[in-house]
């Protein structure tokens, strides 16, 4: 099967889809990414996601994810907010977590995009992925060119900056690959500078997530080490300061995606109405969005009791 450039109905069809970045990777064994990866578990990074060291070689080869992969197609979409609490001392929520559960969103617009490439393309198989199943998609992303990984380990796109969900198809249709772009991080060190917790080392490119306020606050399951709790600068769920910070986020738009958009009780909350909050609000607010995941008990009885 010889290879072609992804056409110009692929992308459109993407971005009709909300998809504002579509880049093009050749499925292969990640042989040196295995090998950060190996080298980053072994030093005990990943705190206790004992999950990101299950299913080693489908994360470092997807051809065991899709017997017979030719490509792996990027896709970025926008998730971009700057409103905040109308209380400064409010608690404060991950942008990406304001709306609704990114993953049902994305997964849906991926799978009409797939079924709309079988159309265009013939009986192709693949699967598709968005932040789910073994697959490092920051590494896919940045071998395609949808961006470089920065100094934090975000992905960062010079038009648009980083606050964007990765998505992955992996197919068996063979595309023209894009090349990598270089790096233009350059002498700044804004996100170190201004990590609260010092996960990222400072010569940057290295996040030791188990010191992350998202790791803390999301998938920690137990209290927050006494160590951090004066340095949680107000994170209830997730944090945003080394993508906050980051120069190239100047160029970030307001996402368009209605299902993003936050419940409407959730930036009027106060310091108070934090404090107080019921299982019923929890509910009510965050049922539909990542928040859930922590659920109600971590929320406020872990995270929001040391802040407050």
């Amino acid at each position: 099967m010889s290879s072609f450039h992804p056409s110009d109905r692929l992308n459109k069809k993407a971005a009709d889809l909300g998809f504002f970045l579509c880049t093009v990777a050749k499925a292969e064994p990640m042989d040196e990414e295995a090998h950060r990866l190996d080298d980053w578990l072994n030093q005990g990074y990943h705190g206790k996601m004992g999950y990101m060291a299950n299913h080693f070689e489908l994360r470092t080869d997807p051809t065991k994810l899709v017997p017979g992969a030719r490509s792996v197609i990027s896709l970025g979409y926008n998730y971009h907010n700057p409103d905040l609490p109308e209380d400064p001392e409010a608690p404060r929520v991950s942008q990406y977590a304001y709306g609704e559960d990114y993953h049902k969103v994305i997964r849906r617009k991926l799978k009409e995009l797939f079924r709309w490439m079988k159309d265009e393309y013939g009986d192709i198989q693949g699967r598709v992925f968005v932040d789910s199943g073994p697959v490092l998609e920051r590494d896919w992303a940045r071998r395609s060119g949808l961006g470089w990984v920065g100094k934090h380990t975000l992905l960062i796109n010079r038009e648009v900056g980083s606050y964007f969900f990765l998505a992955e198809l992996i197919v068996d249709l063979s595309l023209e690959p894009d090349p990598p772009i270089k790096d233009y991080c350059g002498t700044c060190t804004r996100c170190i500078d201004a990590c609260p917790t010092d996960a990222i080392s400072l010569s940057g490119y290295l996040l030791d997530a188990s010191k992350c306020i998202s790791y803390l606050t999301i998938e920690l399951r137990e209290a927050i080490p006494a160590e951090f709790k004066e340095n949680l600068q107000r994170w209830a769920f997730g944090c945003d300061i080394c993508q906050d910070v980051c120069p190239w986020n100047r160029f970030a738009q307001r996402h368009e995606e209605p299902a993003f958009n936050p419940h409407p009780d959730l930036l009027v909350m106060s310091k108070s109405d934090w404090k107080e909050m019921t299982e019923d609000i929890f509910d009510s607010v965050f049922g539909r969005t990542p928040v859930k995941r922590a659920g109600w008990e971590k929320l406020i009885h872990e995270n929001v009791r040391v802040l407050l």
